[in-house]
């Protein structure tokens, strides 16, 4: 059984390491186990494939920024909803999803994106 709370700050540390950072391949052989199973469309599957597209995320958008709002943890699985700030002010509120492995190791990884809006329809916003 994992430890909750530790395997929430090695997923954030993870998360922030690739994004923030801008150091996918670190952030990998720090934070990932031996696989790296991807549901993103945009993203191949594999180590890989998440290194080529973190490193031309940063490439192009110099400057992106997440910021963890909240994180759950139960069992294997890891979830973050965080807030997304992308050069030329596009915000997004997304939820990431990760399998860690026995050893604790982020394995499996998926995610779910919607721009925030100017207006809504309430007063209770995404985050």
């Amino acid at each position: 059984m994992h430890d909750l709370e530790e395997s929430k700050r090695d997923v954030i540390a993870f998360y922030e390491l690739m994004f923030n950072d801008c150091r996918p391949r670190e952030a990998l052989e720090r934070y990932a186990g031996a696989d790296y199973i991807q549901h993103n469309p945009d993203v191949e599957d594999g180590k890989e494939g998440f290194i080529r597209y973190f490193e031309r995320m940063a490439e192009e958008y110099p400057g992106k920024h997440v910021e963890v709002v909240r994180s759950f943890a139960e069992g294997d699985h890891v979830i973050l909803h965080c807030r997304q700030r992308w050069p030329g002010g596009v915000v997004y509120a997304g939820i990431d999803i990760f399998r860690l492995d026995d050893e604790g190791k982020v394995v499996e990884h998926w995610d779910v994106l919607q721009v925030v809006p100017d207006g809504a329809k309430n007063d209770n916003g995404m985050f």
